[in-house]
């Protein structure tokens, strides 16, 4: 990398010293004494190293820093309900979709921490299932039962029913599988895909699930769902009402929560990618969102599953004072990481002060702007005005409940509407919104013709 032995490096910095924090202090030692330049040029180059070989640990960042939490914030619920949970879970046939991403492996190592009977795993995601695998059973804590088995498949395709049909259903279904980025959202090609996945794939599923009726189906939602600004928080709220619909068949169950800090393909979870390539950071200073843990996530989805009654939508019980900025988790990732955080006023020129990382700066550079893009909802919400909810059954749960039956015949005429859109060849975006605005009045779709494909 710099041709620096790392025999050559232990003259500098003992053996057992790689941590980061040891390493600045030496080098700050070292850039205050005469006649050292030599050892100090060689010495930040070691740091530069092991920035590379250890970057810090995740979950202790994210606890200290994110969610600011030493424990999980549903380990009393969940230690309350031990014997329900158990009783739930313990025996029982159970399908996971979706289940080799964040929040879909979260739930799995919560429920691996009792004894399903059976449990399989569908994805998409070869590779990942391939590593889901791996993490599971190298984790002395779970157990993972004799009759495990993942399938890299679309639930939406013939082989999947073929295999669901073959094992005549299960008795916990969980639905993991979804676009969840808002910058999902760009033009109605990719409108059409999310709405595939969110809606019309979920229903194909369900359809399915009254074959072989389930104890539990639960399929995740998002805080985006409340009063929606964009398309993917309406076909959240949309999916929540298409479940509703089947809850005369089977028990249904969801959860709106927050940010999983750091999961796959989330803004913080790129600021490691960045710094392992030595690229800038960016991210918007006005934007502040809930936080939960990867642990968490997984642990409300168990919660909500297992426990929840038949429409009933889980939430936690965070508070405004418990938002995070995107600019300060960077900050403080940067600086835990041994670098200074330099501010650049453009993607422009963080990107030409980039090129200096490679020979040792400890400068990091950052743009830190103002958000413009379509669908970013300027303030988070877990329930709206008209919704009957509950804090008091849970210590750190709350829950929307008693919600009607939704209208199946608007829900019906909703998707053939939106399938006859989809087949014009002139739809737009805009069509698709006026169509998910009839059903949702309250949808107040934010428009600003930007989105996060053009910034970094």
């Amino acid at each position: 990398m710099h041709n620096l032995p790392w025999q050559e490096a232990k003259l500098f910095i003992r053996n057992d010293d790689t941590n980061i924090e040891k390493v600045n202090i030496k080098l700050d030692l070292m850039e205050s004494a005469n006649g050292v330049v030599r050892k100090k040029e060689n010495l930040h180059l070691v740091q530069v190293f092991l920035l590379r070989m250890r970057m810090v640990n995740i979950e202790k960042f994210i606890n200290q820093y994110v969610t600011k939490r030493s424990e999980s914030m549903f380990a009393q619920d969940i230690n309350a309900n031990e014997e329900r949970l158990k009783e739930g879970i313990d025996g029982k046939n159970i399908l996971v979709i979706g289940g080799a991403g964040s929040i879909g492996s979260s739930f799995i190592k919560t429920i691996l921490h009792y004894t399903p009977k059976s449990l399989v795993v569908v994805d998409v995601n070869e590779n990942a299932l391939a590593e889901l695998t791996r993490d599971l059973r190298t984790d002395p804590n779970l157990k993972v039962p004799e009759d495990y088995v993942t399938y890299p498949m679309d639930y939406s395709s013939k082989v999947f029913e073929k295999m669901f049909r073959k094992r005549c259903g299960f008795d916990i279904v969980a639905n993991f599988s979804a676009h969840k980025h808002v910058r999902s959202e760009k033009d109605i090609y990719s409108v059409e895909a999310l709405l595939r996945n969110n809606l019309f794939n979920a229903k194909k599923l369900l359809d399915l699930l009254t074959e072989y009726p389930p104890e539990h189906f639960f399929c995740v939602s998002t805080d985006k769902a409340a009063n929606p600004v964009n398309i993917m928080g309406a076909s959240k709220r949309i999916m929540e009402d298409l479940i509703f619909v089947y809850s005369d068949e089977f028990p249904v169950t969801t959860a709106r929560f927050a940010n999983v800090a750091f999961s796959n393909g989330s803004l913080p979870a790129g600021f490691i990618e960045r710094m392992r390539k030595e690229q800038p950071i960016s991210a918007p200073k006005d934007v502040k969102r809930f936080f939960v843990s990867p642990e968490e996530s997984g642990q409300i989805c168990v919660l909500a599953c297992i426990l929840g009654k038949n429409r009933e939508i889980f939430f936690p019980k965070l508070d405004t004072a418990q938002m995070m900025s995107f600019d300060k988790i960077a900050e403080h990732f940067i600086e835990e990481n041994g670098y200074r955080v330099l501010q650049c006023e453009s993607d422009a020129e963080a990107i030409r002060n980039a090129e200096a990382l490679r020979s040792g700066v400890r400068d990091y550079p950052v743009h830190f702007s103002m958000s413009d893009t379509s669908g970013e909802k300027p303030y988070e919400e877990f329930y709206t005005d008209e919704e009957i909810v509950n804090k008091r059954e849970y210590q750190a749960l709350g829950v929307v409940e008693d919600k009607p039956m939704p209208d199946r015949n608007r829900m019906i005429g909703l998707f053939n509407a939106l399938e006859e859109t989809f087949e014009q060849t002139d739809a737009t975006k805009e069509d698709i919104v006026r169509l998910m605005q009839g059903y949702l009045p309250n949808f107040e779709h934010l428009e600003t013709g930007k989105n996060l494909d053009s910034k970094m």
